[in-house]
């Protein structure tokens, strides 16, 4: 199988479900350490800390670019020195292989 980073994401069509739990466990296990599922199991997380706000907003942008040119997008909160980021699917009421292929191309920065 492709590698998550270099695979693209792909529309979910109107009644794609979520994940199964055990598909997340797998493709979780693909990721850089620091990522968790919500206790909810909606969606993917990590926190990134950063020395300063420069630093802050340039890993911002490039997430900002990873999510244009994927057309898919993580929720945000951003501070002077850090980011926390959530991806999940709404299309799909939780997470889709979309959320992972993301979240390695965040992982590649």
């Amino acid at each position: 199988m492709t590698a998550l980073r270099e695979r693209r994401c792909a529309a979910c069509a109107p009644g794609t479900p979520a994940l199964a739990p055990a598909r997340v466990a797998e493709l979780l296990l693909e990721l850089a350490p620091g990522w968790r599922i919500a206790e909810d199991g909606g969606s993917l997380r990590r926190s990134f800390a950063f020395p300063d706000f420069h630093h802050t907003m340039a890993f911002v942008n490039a997430v900002a670019w990873i999510a244009h040119v994927e057309d898919h997008h993580p929720d945000l909160e951003v501070g002077y020195n850090y980011c926390r980021m959530a991806w999940s699917t709404h299309s799909v009421g939780g997470l889709s292989e979309n959320d992972f292929i993301c979240a390695a191309k965040v992982d590649a920065l």
